[in-house]
C-alpha cells in the first residue's frame, strides 16, 4: 500500500480468493442480450485483455464490473466479497480502480495536483479540512512516486490542459492507481495515441505492480496482445474464445469474427518469432 493511503473498507485477503471474479454475469437492454453468462477470474499480477468487435458487450461488461450498471443475473466479487449491489465508490474502497475511454480531468490543475486529489479522495480523512504535517509529507511522497511510476516526472507542475493525449492517458492511469487497487480496469487506454505514445503506454502497463490484477478492453491488437497474459474474446454478448495471446491470434473462429485484416496485417509485420506474445 502506498505511504499515507489508508481506508477502512479496503482490506486485502490472505486466502485463495482471486482479486476479481465474475460469475455468470448477464445484462440485457430490452430484447438485446448485451452480456450473456460471462464468467472469469483474474489473479493478482495477471493482465487480462477483453477483445471483440463493436457491439460485442465489452463496455457493458466493464460497467457491470465497476458498478455503473447492475447485472440482471450473476455476481461480481472483489477479493472474495460479493460487491454486485455496491456503487462504484464503495467498490473503489474495496480495491477497484478504473479509467474511461474519454479523458476527464481538470484543465487548470497540474499533474501532481490530480494525483494528490486522487490520493486524498481514497483516504480515510478525505473530508477533513486539515492534514497533519506528517500526513502532508507522506502524501507528497506518494504523489511523487505515482507521478514517476506513470512516466510524468518532468511534467509534475504542468497543467492538464498542456498535456498531450498520451500524457493524459498516463495521468489517468496514475489517478486510477492512487487508491492502491487490487484490480484496475482500463477502457481502451491506447485509443487515439500515436505510435510512440502506444509504445510508452505498453511499457507502462507491462511494468505495473505484480500485485495488481489488470483488465483491459483494447482495439489496438499490438497493445492488447503484447500486454496481456491471457485473452477472452466476446461476440454478441457471449465468450467465444479464451487463451494465451498466441492461441487467440491463431484461433480460426476469432480470426473469422474479429481479427480479419488486423490479424493479416500484424502477421505480415511480424517476420520473426513472436516471443512477445508466447508468454
Amino acid at each position: 500500500m502506498l505511504p499515507g493511503v489508508t481506508w477502512s473498507e479496503h482490506t486485502r485477503r490472505t486466502h485463495q480468493d482471486p482479486p476479481l471474479r465474475v460469475e455468470r454475469v448477464s445484462r440485457s437492454f430490452g430484447g438485446l442480450r448485451a452480456v450473456d453468462g460471462i464468467s472469469f477470474d483474474v489473479e493478482a499480477g495477471e493482465r487480462l485483455a477483453v477483445l471483440g468487435p463493436n457491439g460485442a458487450g465489452k463496455s457493458t461488461l466493464f460497467n457491470v464490473i465497476c458498478g455503473d450498471l447492475l447485472p440482471d443475473s450473476g455476481r461480481v466479487l472483489l477479493n472474495g466479497e460479493d460487491v454486485t449491489s455496491l456503487a462504484l465508490q464503495h467498490r473503489v474502497r474495496r480495491g477497484l480502480g478504473r479509467t474511461y475511454q474519454t479523458s476527464s480531468v481538470f484543465a487548470g490543475l497540474s499533474v501532481a495536483e490530480h494525483i494528490a486529489l486522487a490520493l486524498r479522495g481514497s483516504s480515510s480523512g478525505r473530508l477533513s479540512l486539515s492534514m497533519s504535517s506528517r500526513g502532508r509529507r507522506e502524501a507528497a511522497r506518494s504523489t511523487e512516486r505515482l507521478v514517476s511510476l506513470v512516466g510524468l516526472e518532468g511534467r509534475s507542475a504542468t497543467p492538464a490542459s498542456e498535456l498531450s493525449h498520451g500524457e493524459l492517458r498516463q495521468l489517468e492511469v496514475g489517478m486510477a492507481l492512487a487508491p492502491d487497487p487490487d484490480v484496475i480496469l482500463l477502457d481502451e487506454p491506447a485509443a487515439g495515441l500515436s505510435a510512440h505514445e502506444r509504445t510508452g503506454l505498453t511499457e507502462l502497463l507491462l511494468n505495473l505492480s505484480d500485485t495488481v490484477a489488470t483488465v483491459l478492453v483494447e482495439h489496438d491488437m499490438d497493445v492488447a496482445l503484447t500486454v496481456a497474459d491471457r485473452v477472452i474474446v466476446l461476440e454478441s454478448g457471449s465468450m467465444i474464445a479464451k487463451g494465451s495471446p498466441s492461441q487467440i491470434e491463431s484461433d480460426p473462429l476469432v480470426r473469422a469474427v474479429y481479427l480479419g485484416e488486423q490479424h493479416k496485417a500484424r502477421s505480415e509485420r511480424s517476420s520473426g518469432p513472436k516471443a512477445d506474445l508466447d508468454r
